[in-house]
């Protein structure tokens, strides 16, 4: 087989060259005198079509290669990057990030990882890798298609956003002077739509998205469109609120981001920059004692799903909250050292988190609510990740006696993500994954809502 021909000749380069392409790079740093090295290299291709209004608005084509080399003379560090493959190429990369080493102080926690924690030799198969031969004609009928089913899910949605179907393949190899060398190809594919509702006097837009690694995971293009056209109807006539405090309910496309922002507080680069509201928790009880997080790096299919870090550090699955108490960090194998501790895999950052459901339903979550508000769009960054301060502007839905009565909007919800994470009441069993989050609704108690 030639070298720089895939296996399956959808990349332009197979597996086994980008991982000699990695060996050669980690090989002359060596002959230069460089102490410890590691490499990456990576190929990706895919396209996408959006289109509006049954017009065809942008098809966009992407291809790119690239190779980084990091080298360490004891510990001070380079790094050089190319996305020219040839011999003279590399060997000119991997000189300009020695160069770069020699002019750079000394770090005492810089280094490759532990050889102890790297991943071994039989890599686990996540089946990350589904190639979708979809042609931009293909491409063209399924944005239609979306679009369509939008447009047609109520008589008072007006206008498009658009509606937008993608490809995208891509495979990497990563090696480093401790023997470690291992690559693999993934796939993610989507579909999504956005539209209007309403005239001037009173207009509201909304969205929906499916995304997969097997195209055959994904909603139907209607179904897409279908939730894209509902969300955006059912937001006209909203009111205003009278500031209040109430408890809120996340929607599930939303409570992820209650879970990023815990994700952030408790990683290496916030913790030893003493720069997050959480420093110091591990073994405290942060969240109410029925909240369970899960990372689950090597679920099948997982969007976030690794067999190792950005280090070659193998992942494992662990309980990162269990009753309430931080059991882990996210720590790569720098922060690990900064803060005396030992890499958890999460070099380039968290995967698969899976908060287990308790409460039941949505429908169940919105009778135990009450009386409060259904936050449906966030707006904004009002979070102190030093603090824990929370402000956002927010849209949704008034509550009454468990039923949704009808839609607000210019509302501000706040709070300090301490009491928020404490006041976590019940995660709903609606779950869906957003990225590498997979959550239900959220429902919190006691929040402030400043309205009129």
């Amino acid at each position: 087989m030639d070298a720089q021909v895939s296996a399956n000749n959808r990349f332009s380069y197979s597996q086994e060259f980008l991982r000699a392409l990695v060996q050669d790079a980690l090989d002359h740093a060596r002959r230069c005198g460089a102490s410890a090295a590691e490499a990456d290299a990576s190929e990706g291709f895919g396209h996408s079509v959006t289109v509006r209004l049954d017009e065809v608005e942008t098809i966009e084509y992407n291809r790119d290669k690239d190779i980084g080399i990091t080298v360490f003379f004891g510990q001070q560090r380079g790094h050089a990057s190319t996305s020219d493959f040839s011999p003279a190429a590399l060997r000119d990369t991997v000189e300009k990030a020695i160069s770069i080493a020699r002019h750079t102080a000394s770090d005492p926690f810089a280094g490759l990882a532990d050889p102890a924690l790297l991943a071994g030799p039989d890599l686990p198969d996540l089946d990350l890798y589904h190639p979708w031969a979809l042609p931009v004609e293909n491409a063209i009928d399924l944005a239609r298609r979306c679009e369509s089913s939008a447009l047609a899910a109520d008589s008072r949605i007006s206008n498009s956003e658009g509606a937008t179907a993608y490809t995208q393949e891509s495979q990497f190899a990563y090696g480093n002077s401790l023997g470690f060398l291992g690559g693999y190809a993934g796939s993610s594919h989507g579909i999504s739509c956005s539209v209007i509702a309403g005239t001037e006097a009173e207009m509201q837009r909304d969205y929906w998205y499916s995304t997969a690694r097997d195209p055959r995971d994904l909603e139907s293009a209607e179904s897409v469109g279908r939730q894209a056209g509902e969300r955006t109807a059912r937001r006209l006539k909203a009111r205003k609120l009278k500031t209040c405090q109430a408890p809120v309910l996340f929607d599930a496309t939303l409570a992820s981001s209650l879970i990023g922002h815990f994700v952030g507080a408790v990683s290496g680069g916030a913790l030893y920059r003493k720069s997050s509201f959480l420093q110091d928790c591990l073994g405290k009880p942060v969240f109410s004692s029925r909240v369970h997080l899960r990372e689950e790096p090597h679920r099948t299919k997982g969007l976030a799903s690794a067999p190792f870090d950005d280090d070659g550090v193998a992942t494992t699955a662990r309980d990162v909250v269990a009753g309430g108490v931080v059991q882990g960090y996210f720590l790569g194998s720098y922060s690990a050292r900064k803060l005396g501790m030992t890499s958890t895999g999460n070099a380039g950052g968290n995967h698969n988190l899976v908060l287990d459901p308790f409460g039941g339903s949505f429908e169940d979550l919105l009778r135990q609510m009450g009386r409060g508000l259904l936050v449906t769009e966030l707006l904004g960054h009002g979070v102190n990740g030093v603090t824990g301060d929370y402000s956002r502007g927010a849209a949704g839905f008034w509550v009454e006696g468990g039923v949704i009565r009808y839609p607000v909007q210019e509302i501000t919800i706040a709070g300090n993500l301490r009491d928020m994470f404490r006041n976590v009441v019940a995660v709903g069993n609606d779950t869906i994954i957003r990225g590498s989050k997979i959550t239900g609704s959220i429902l919190v108690e006691g929040m402030t809502i400043a309205g009129d």
